[in-house]
């Protein structure tokens, strides 16, 4: 593991750049296929049975669920398309800038929508109390995995090197295990 590091820390800025981009498409192919199967239920919906008696109130979170799911598939795929613009013209860094702030967006879009279609389906199906408790509980369960966890664990490189760098150094050996 730590001449991972040292190759991680030697490399040249160009193979950082495509390292952060080659990450960052893994990233946007697991979020763009979730994005695009949401979207397609919530095209689908209105289509159903059921739609006709849905309230006002039901509608119009409805358009924000499908709304917000255009927004997300957009920013998701959006890197797709600013690569193209820039293929070859040596401009990795701002591509990588730009696509991180695409994705971060298309997230935001995703979490409203996803919210959204929690908030339409227990309306639909419940009381307003329980639909209001299982937006809620679903509105904090991922804010918690999305931003809440990632803020508190920022320094997460910091700390496992620390611990990293005393497993190197021996700090961690008995003093008879040095002497061999």
């Amino acid at each position: 593991m730590v001449s991972e590091k040292r190759r991680i820390r030697d490399e040249s800025d160009k193979h950082r750049w495509d390292r952060n981009f080659a990450d960052l498409l893994q990233e946007l192919r697991v979020t763009q296929t979730g994005v695009q199967i949401l979207f397609a239920f919530l095209l689908t919906i209105p289509f159903a049975n059921g739609f006709p008696r849905t309230t006002a109130f039901q509608k119009d979170v409805y358009m924000v669920a499908l709304l917000s799911a255009a927004g997300a598939a957009a920013m998701i795929i959006a890197p797709v398309a600013f690569h193209r613009a820039l293929f070859r013209q040596g401009r990795k860094p701002e591509l990588v800038r730009n696509a991180h702030q695409m994705a971060t967006g298309g997230l935001a879009f995703l979490l409203i929508s996803m919210v959204s279609s929690v908030l339409l389906i227990s309306d639909f199906i419940f009381a307003w109390p329980m639909a209001v408790i299982f937006t809620s509980a679903t509105a904090v369960f991922f804010l918690s995995l999305w931003v809440a966890y990632p803020l508190y664990r920022h320094n997460w490189i910091d700390e496992d090197e620390e611990e990293e760098d005393d497993e190197v150094s021996g700090d961690d050996l008995m003093p008879t295990d040095r002497a061999s």
